[in-house]
């Protein structure tokens, strides 16, 4: 088997260099579990660190904007479109990210990166209500990661 990152048994990212530049679009989900009175928290603004939807919304964004400074393979892509959405559930908090380019490569590394970040920030901002006695976490879960849709189209 040709691996197309590996030469020689060295990591080497691909050269895209001869592909041109096309739309590009993805969009991923993920969710996390918390306590009931912990999404009531969220809802009435009454987490001790502060605002948690839009401090996740804010760490998604700078996220995809570094997606290639985290996972070593990722090419360094311009960014057009950024949108961070969240949906307070019955015991979660589902958070989808939509992410627009003109490039040679996809984006769905940098929309899967801007859901875990938030999805990872939610827990950071609300652990403090989410620990039992003991001081862990028995019903967070951070869960359902994945690429909706992806999208590539020619510009006319």
């Amino acid at each position: 088997m040709k691996f197309s990152h590996i030469e020689d048994g060295r990591a080497k990212m691909v050269d895209i260099s001869e592909k041109h530049d096309i739309f590009r679009y993805a969009t991923a989900t993920g969710e996390i579990q918390l306590r009931p009175e912990t999404i009531a928290a969220i809802k009435n603004m009454e987490i001790q660190k502060g605002a948690v939807l839009e401090t996740a919304r804010i760490a998604s964004v700078i996220a995809i904007k570094n997606t290639s400074s985290v996972i070593p393979m990722c090419h360094q892509i311009p960014i057009t479109g950024i949108d961070v959405q969240f949906d307070l559930g019955m015991g979660k908090v589902k958070v989808t990210v939509e992410v627009k380019s003109i490039g040679k490569t996809g984006v769905e590394m940098e929309a899967l990166h801007g859901v875990s970040v938030a999805l990872l920030t939610i827990w950071d901002m609300v652990k403090s209500v989410e620990k039992d006695e003991t001081g862990n976490y028995p019903s967070t879960r951070i869960k359902n990661i994945l690429v909706l849709e992806k999208i590539k189209q020619e510009i006319e």
